[in-house]
């Protein structure tokens, strides 16, 4: 099935709108889809061939935002789905990365044509323009993910066939915190957990222990087809 037009669910915050540019430069169609559009959301998607799902960062119910989104693309007659998880989605010691885990289920038992996307801390996360702030060890080693990257292979997956029915985990480079930093010429300090909510808590405590590691080579394959 040749993608035309894609509807991109969460399209006005920075996820969003990398894949919307990654799209737009392949001259596929978008229409991005915030919380204000959700009282219609059937109407919105219609006339796409495809979606792509980015739920509100931690959102208390990921799983039931995602099965309404599913529901209104059944309806819509919108086929393809991309869903957007995060890397190691089942960790039981970080609640919203099993809500991520939960709704990949329903993704796959949707009865649409699926493809999970799971990536790594953003790069673009780290403001690497002064000293760096940090409330978990910056020795620990994560699998960071570039916006663009994320953008381009999401764009890929959504146009190119062959990709139905697959699980990517994405990363741009390996590394720590601490080597960014030097890299940038900034220094990275350790700081208090300002607990901010308690699952970004359990988030640090994780990440303070055992990072987020992620391979780099599926990413690779992807964007060399690109």
């Amino acid at each position: 099935m040749s993608v035309q037009r894609v509807a991109v669910i969460g399209g006005h915050g920075k996820t969003g709108r990398a894949v919307t540019a990654a799209l737009d430069a392949l001259g596929v169609g978008t229409a991005p889809l915030g919380r204000a559009d959700w009282p219609d959301l059937a109407s919105g998607v219609a006339g796409c061939d495809a979606a792509y799902v980015i739920a509100p960062n931690l959102h208390p119910d990921e799983p039931a935002y995602v099965a309404s989104v599913l529901s209104a693309l059944r309806d819509a007659g919108v086929g393809r789905v991309a869903y957007h998880s995060v890397a190691s989605p089942y960790v039981p010691a970080m609640p919203h990365h099993l809500g991520k885990a939960a709704a990949e289920d329903l993704v796959r038992r949707s009865g649409l044509a699926w493809t999970v996307l799971q990536p790594g801390a953003y790069l673009q996360n780290l403001d690497l323009s002064g000293p760096l702030d940090l409330p978990y060890s910056p020795d620990v080693p994560f699998g960071f993910l570039d916006l663009a990257d994320l953008g381009r292979a999401a764009a890929l997956v959504l146009t190119e066939p062959g990709h139905e029915g697959a699980t990517y985990e994405l990363a741009t480079r390996v590394a720590t915190v601490r080597e960014l930093a030097d890299e940038a010429g900034v220094p990275v300090r350790r700081v208090p957990d300002p607990g901010t909510h308690p699952w970004l808590s359990a988030m640090f405590a994780y990440y303070d222990d055992h990072g987020l590691p992620v391979g780099t080579r599926v990413l690779e394959a992807l964007l060399a087809r690109a």
